[in-house]
């Protein structure tokens, strides 16, 4: 039987493919290029030499980043947990048949998404003093992030919900469940477990939003490798340090989408394998 992707193009043919390899070879060449230029610079001004390298294998150092790192993990988590429930609340307003729930939410997601998360942080940093309320700076940072993701977790959620069969939610009213018990008990524990690994990949925005924390001087790991590096005069080895954790965490996370979603899509399948009654 032919593939869902079967028929959408025509494979390439000798001269396509020869086509495909030179391109990709000249790419390689490229890419390799430029990675050699950019090592050859760092060599040439001395960013290579051990000496500008021995510092970030001390524990004062290591201690220093693992402590921003864990307040990089801490807005994170804090944003996720806050964002993540309220999102699915909006998402049910959004869906409901009374108009003061579902027009409040449509504007509040709206809204939400079309403003900046940098103007956001700048509202808490600078309006909110003018006003009397003075936040802290870690809440100065989660509360935008939370904002802004809350409409973006309650569209991934209504995706999932719209994504759902009718028949389902029709059933379960047809045996007599009111229309918010049937979206909490039948609707949206299935669109929770459709758009886990949409879910999950959001959550990697999290991380990368927290780095907007030097905007109101919280000392997340992007901005703990700016004030190091100016420090120690090491700004460059900071930031190459920085970004390979970022590359860590984020593919740590990007695994982890992967495998939900490997998961999830072959559960219907299994399903689908065993004989009825």
């Amino acid at each position: 039987m032919a593939g869902p992707d079967e028929g959408l193009f025509d494979p390439p043919g000798p001269r396509g493919r020869r086509r495909i390899a030179v391109a990709s070879a000249v790419s390689l060449v490229i890419l390799a290029a430029l990675v050699w230029a950019v090592v050859h610079q760092f060599a040439a001004h001395g960013q290579l030499h051990a000496g500008q390298w021995r510092i970030f294998g001390q524990w004062p150092v290591i201690h220093y980043l693992l402590t921003a790192l864990w307040a990089t993990v801490r807005v994170t988590l804090v944003s996720g947990v806050i964002a993540l429930p309220f999102g699915a609340l909006l998402a049910l307003a959004r869906l409901s048949h009374t108009p003061l729930l579902r027009w409040p939410a449509a504007v509040y997601v709206e809204v939400l998404r079309a403003i900046p998360l940098l103007l956001l942080i700048y509202a808490f940093l600078l309006g909110l003093p003018n006003l009397g309320l003075h936040v802290p700076l870690f809440w100065q940072l989660v509360w935008p992030i939370v904002f802004t993701n809350t409409a973006v977790f309650a569209e991934i959620f209504r995706s999932g919900v719209r994504a759902l069969p009718r028949g389902q939610t029709e059933a379960a009213q047809a045996l007599g469940l009111s229309h918010w018990t049937t979206m909490r008990l039948v609707v949206l524990p299935q669109a929770i477990r459709q758009t886990a690994p949409a879910l999950i990949s959001q959550t990697v925005r999290l991380l990368k939003d927290s780095t907007l924390g030097y905007v109101v001087s919280f000392l997340e790991l992007l901005n703990a490798a700016k004030v190091l590096g100016e420090y120690d005069h090491t700004v460059v080895q900071a930031y190459l340090v920085v970004a390979l954790v970022y590359v860590v965490v984020n593919t740590a996370l990007a695994a982890t989408a992967g495998g939900v979603e490997r998961r999830l899509g072959g559960a219907p399948s299994s399903a689908g394998r065993k004989s009825p009654g």
